[in-house]
């Protein structure tokens, strides 16, 4: 037995076949994650729920069902490949048991299934973690782009400070626990969900019944708004 597996594990590490399938289980997962990731929350066709929900991040971690099928397939290939390569009559002369054969087989597809799934798993908790970090990212770059903005508009800096301290602190509370829907759409409150915080979690709290928006859907929102903050910081006013 010993002889058939380092035979086996020899054919492996000997041949491309580990890391040519490791290499679709990968971008299979990859492909499949991120596509996951981006229509999060949509409610469309077999869309996760949102990376803001704790649903929805085990969802897109989980999305390695391809990789598992290809795992399969990488059996079948180190079985199979014996016949097809006309090498099957050697490895039976040289070893007559036929069943410690199988059973050698057997082990090292386990073990190259294994590291498929390793590199598979890694993959796909990449990609659910690296979209929440993201989103922290990418909510801190466009509230500070409204920020800005906001600014501008008020001028006096305390004043400002203040206001928007109060809008994320009180006003958006308040809106989004009264009209759920619209809260949703309000920036810090998008900008929050969309670096993973949950219905009524978080600090600042999110109000409990928002849902949160898509990954792009909560992008456009936040650039949304900071353009039209722009916007009302005309360049005609005077600046005195």
């Amino acid at each position: 037995m010993t002889g058939a597996l380092r035979a086996e594990f020899l054919k492996l590490r000997t041949t491309r076949l580990v890391a040519g399938m490791t290499g679709l289980a990968v971008g299979l997962t990859a492909l499949i994650g991120v596509l996951e990731a981006v229509t999060a929350g949509t409610g469309k066709g077999m869309a996760i729920p949102s990376l803001g929900t704790a649903g929805g991040l085990r969802d897109n971690m989980a999305s390695t069902g391809f990789a598992l099928l290809v795992a399969a397939l990488l059996g079948v290939v180190i079985s199979s490949g014996e016949f097809r390569l006309k090498t099957a009559t050697d490895t039976y002369l040289d070893q007559p048991d036929r069943g410690r054969v199988l059973a050698a087989k057997a082990v090292a597809a386990a073990a190259a299934g294994a590291v498929s799934g390793i590199a598979a798993a890694a993959t796909a908790t990449g990609i659910t973690l690296g979209f929440a970090a993201a989103g922290t990212v990418i909510g801190s770059a466009l509230l500070a782009a409204a920020g800005a903005g906001a600014g501008s508009l008020i001028r006096h800096q305390t004043g400002a400070i203040i206001a928007v301290v109060a809008w994320g602190l009180v006003v958006e509370l308040v809106v989004g626990a009264t009209l759920t829907t619209l809260g949703r759409f309000l920036p810090y409150t998008a900008a929050a969900m969309l670096a993973g915080d949950t219905n009524g979690g978080g600090m600042p709290q999110i109000p409990r019944g928002v849902t949160a928006l898509p990954y792009p859907a909560a992008i456009a929102v936040l650039t949304a708004i900071a353009i039209s903050i722009a916007a009302l910081t005309t360049v005609r006013r005077d600046v005195t």
